[in-house]
């Protein structure tokens, strides 16, 4: 039976990846209460001890605003750490599959970015993920780079859930309208890195691996304006309760500043996964279809607990 790491496992890529790679073998999830992506020294005990064939590393430092005034934490989980997992693949044979970011460029191109186009990262999180990257170019492992942009899913902290939570909570929205992406279900995330891993490692089998930067995202393009208004559109649709909010104002980014500079442009064209590995893109609003249904039932279901739980006699 084939075994598989997964760091980063209680992050919305890895949550999934623990899901989509059940049918294959056997998984070893790891967190930062057992591997702690900040010390990378502590990496290559971990991962001899398991022997894995395949290590997915989802696990990053993604707080873009707080990156900008902790840049040595960020780039010892986001680059060191990285540098570290590779050497360890290369030693054991293993497979390693890392996932990257838009914000490795500069995000001001007129045109969707292929991955041959120059990096110019604008904010810490984006030039120490680069610089994971260029630690992977570096390594003797076998290893794919996953670069995507606007991932969200139904746990934990992503734009979807901090729409519904303001929603709740206010009549109106204000959200920018001048960064442009393809919001990215982390379900189809995992997903599609399971597909990636099976054709791969056909492609070791038969000696004709090489190891390159993908593009992986939803089809079609929005700003996070309209993307909000989808996401309240298709909650009212779904009956999703407490929703508040009837309006979503647009901004301009520099109506909302930040810390991190945003890139203007998120866009990633997904040509070259797509041809060698079969990768179908669905449609971003699709992708926000099943995410907030998943959100409803898990909302009914709990409904339903505390209905019989409080319908049931006290002894």
């Amino acid at each position: 039976m084939m075994r598989f790491v997964v760091t980063g496992v209680t992050g919305q890529v890895g949550w999934e990846l623990q899901r989509s790679l059940q049918s294959y073998g056997d998984v070893v999830a790891l967190d930062r209460s057992t591997l702690d992506l900040s010390e990378p020294e502590q990496l290559s005990a971990t991962l001899r001890h398991v022997e894995p064939d395949v290590i997915f590393n989802p696990a990053a430092f993604t707080a873009v605003d707080l990156a900008e005034s902790r840049p040595e934490v960020a780039r010892r989980v986001n680059q060191d750490a990285v540098g570290a997992i590779a050497r360890e693949a290369a030693a054991l044979g293993a497979l390693l599959i890392h996932y990257s970011t838009d914000y490795v460029f500069s995000g001001l191109s007129e045109h969707p970015y292929v991955e041959s186009d120059l990096p110019d990262p604008r904010s810490e999180y984006g030039r120490t993920k680069l610089g994971g990257e260029r630690a992977l170019a570096q390594s003797q492992a076998d290893w794919l780079c996953l670069r995507t942009s606007w991932v969200y899913g139904s746990r934990g902290k992503n734009f979807l859930q901090t729409v519904l939570r303001l929603a709740r909570e206010r009549d109106e929205l204000r959200v920018v309208a001048d960064q442009i992406g393809a919001p990215t279900w982390c379900r189809y995330i995992a997903d599609a890195s399971v597909r990636v891993m099976v054709t791969a490692l056909e492609e070791r089998r038969q000696g004709r691996f090489s190891s390159e930067i993908l593009h992986l995202a939803a089809a079609g393009e929005t700003s996070w304006h309209e993307f909000a208004e989808e996401i309240l559109r298709q909650a009212s649709a779904l009956g999703i309760k407490g929703i508040r909010a009837e309006r979503v104002a647009a901004i301009s980014s520099a109506q909302y500043p930040t810390p991190a500079l945003r890139p203007a442009n998120s866009r990633l064209n997904c040509a070259r996964i797509r041809r060698r590995f079969g990768v179908v893109q669905p449609r971003w609003q699709s992708g926000v279809s099943l995410c907030l249904s998943d959100i409803a039932v898990s909302a009914s279901k709990q409904a339903m607990g505390a209905l019989d739980a409080a319908s049931c006699p006290r002894l």
